[in-house]
């Protein structure tokens, strides 16, 4: 049976309780168990697929089509297991199934409530599909004491008493802050999260404690004594030059020993951080830098890029390069007086990445003419690849016309709402004015290649599988059109219907993809179409 490691953030939610996640089922794993990693979270959209990224960061695909957390991209990351649906679920997804059955009549008549209908379902998804695992770790979103996680609070509370006490532990991370004035670490914060952590019936085994500076012994031995745990499992969590480094960072603090003494378990020897080791010593040790410029329109959010910002670390990584990325906010390039090439012409490699809306599309498309005529290395994901059409249909087809549906009705439909595609499952359909959320192309679908294409010679294969998220798709009736230009449609669908891939071959790194490949790019092994663009803006670099 699985043993249960349920994770609670205090005084602040955003306490890095995902990477602190990520982290610990990282060492786990160089331990040799098998670990997965759960979202609980708290708020009542179905799938973050509906929210703003402004508000709640990059919307994560998994393969099988879901939309979640962007913790599940940190998951992955560290630990290489594809998220899937019943990794992730929202108070919006609880309350949606149990509406769903009180309508069907499962309940024959009986008060729907909280408890115990909201808990035993969110007690159902922690314990879904873990048959083959060791450890499952939960990590609740939100801050111990809002209204929204209680739910979640009282079923972990639940689900502890059900597994017994010796196949789940608890572990709260919160916040030891230093005040300047006073020249001290404060440990009053977390003995009062603690404090109302218990009153909702769970007692943390281990406290993972966030500091900007070194937690000396004697903090440790405060907090241990007035929240009830072991001194060994007070484990102070600093700021790292890198999230790489952070497993490493636990170990040394003894966080994974801490853990398996809460089970009961006698650590066996040391853990295998080799491969993370490897990934400090490139990141610590670069032999050259480059500058990638990202030109979009959510710039003002970082965290609305979060697996695209790693995806380019990891070309960097492979590469053995730092690469030093320059946001830019699209509708710059609108303004009439904008001055496209003072701001493109010092990078080195320029992305365009995936998007909503018109809202900065022209600005986009100056991007893409300028990496085209200069012959600047240029990757377009997803609108990037659409907006690479619409600009080659522009400047070099003669259609001066070309633009998107998704902008207002148009003459020129390079880019047009799809309303039909093959699935896994058969065809599938979507209505024109039908619901937003849930409604896109999602998850992985194959793509095959033509053999003698630049990217069949990066992947080294001429059938892939790729992750999707969009509605709108490049309009394959300008496809002579756009090739006579160049821009050739070298990755299709296996029906031959959808383009997935066009590429420049007469352009020093020209490519355009209708998916998202920052999803499946990892530290330790980096997506090659990342590995390749970023060696393409190291031959960039050296001609500037």
């Amino acid at each position: 049976m699985a043993r249960f490691i349920f994770i609670t953030g205090g005084v602040v939610s955003s306490l890095g309780k995902g990477l602190m996640a990520a982290s610990l089922a990282a060492l786990l794993q160089a331990r040799g168990y098998r670990v997965r990693i759960r979202k609980f979270d708290p708020y009542l959209n179905v799938d973050p697929g509906t929210m703003s990224p402004y508000q709640h960061g990059e919307v994560y695909v998994t393969d099988d089509g879901a939309e979640t957390d962007l913790d599940l991209g940190h998951y992955e990351r560290f630990t290489g297991v594809a998220s899937r649906q019943s990794d992730n679920i929202t108070s919006g997804r609880i309350y949606k199934t149990i509406i769903e059955r009180e309508r069907r009549g499962d309940y024959l008549g009986a008060t729907v409530q909280v408890i115990p209908h909201v808990t035993d379902e969110i007690k159902r998804f922690a314990q879904a599909e873990t048959e083959d695992l060791d450890f499952v770790l939960c990590e609740i979103g939100g801050t111990v004491g809002d209204i929204e996680s209680l739910p979640f609070i009282e079923a972990i509370r639940q689900l502890r008493n059900d597994l017994g006490r010796g196949n789940s532990i608890s572990i709260h991370v919160t916040l030891v802050p230093f005040i300047s004035a006073a020249g001290e670490l404060k440990t009053k914060p977390t003995q009062h999260s603690v404090r109302e952590l218990a009153a909702l019936g769970v007692q943390p085994d281990v406290l993972v404690c966030r500091c900007e500076r070194p937690l000396p012994e004697s903090e440790r031995a405060k907090i241990a004594l007035f929240c009830n745990v072991p001194k060994s499992a007070v484990i102070p969590a600093l700021d790292a030059s890198s999230i790489y480094a952070v497993p490493a960072q636990y170990h040394a603090e003894g966080l994974d020993d801490a853990v398996l003494n809460a089970f009961g378990i006698t650590p066996d020897g040391e853990p295998d951080l080799s491969r993370w080791t490897d990934i400090v010593d490139r990141l610590t040790n670069p032999e050259g830098e480059v500058t990638v410029g990202v030109v979009g329109k959510y710039v003002g959010l970082p965290d609305a890029y979060k697996s695209l910002n790693e995806a380019l670390v990891h070309g960097g990584i492979a590469n053995r390069v730092k690469v030093n990325i320059e946001w830019i906010d699209a509708e710059l390039f609108e303004q009439p007086d904008s001055d496209v090439a003072a701001r493109l012409e010092p990078l080195h490699a320029i992305l365009v990445p995936g998007a909503f809306g018109s809202r900065g599309a022209e600005g986009k498309i100056a991007s893409v003419r300028f990496a085209r005529e200069r012959e600047i290395p240029y990757f377009g994901i997803c609108f990037g690849m659409q907006m690479a059409c619409i600009e080659g249909a522009r400047d070099l087809g003669g259609v001066a016309e070309a633009s998107s549906t998704e902008f207002g009705p148009t003459p020129e439909p390079v880019v047009g709402l799809i309303t039909e595609w093959m699935g896994k499952e058969g065809l599938e359909k979507r209505e024109a004015n039908g619901d937003l959320g849930g409604t896109m192309r999602l998850g992985a679908y194959e793509a095959r290649l033509d053999g003698n294409s630049v990217v069949s010679s990066i992947y080294g294969a001429t059938e892939i599988s790729e992750r999707h998220r969009h509605r709108y798709e490049v309009n394959t009736g300008y496809r002579d059109l756009l090739e006579k230009g160049g821009l050739v449609f070298s990755g299709m669908s296996p029906d031959g219907t959808l383009p997935e891939i066009v590429e420049r071959p007469d352009h020093p790194w020209f490519v355009g993809v209708q998916f998202h490949p920052e999803l499946k790019s990892k530290p330790f092994d980096p997506h090659p179409l990342f590995k390749s663009f970023i060696e393409a803006a190291v031959r960039q670099s050296r001609l500037v």
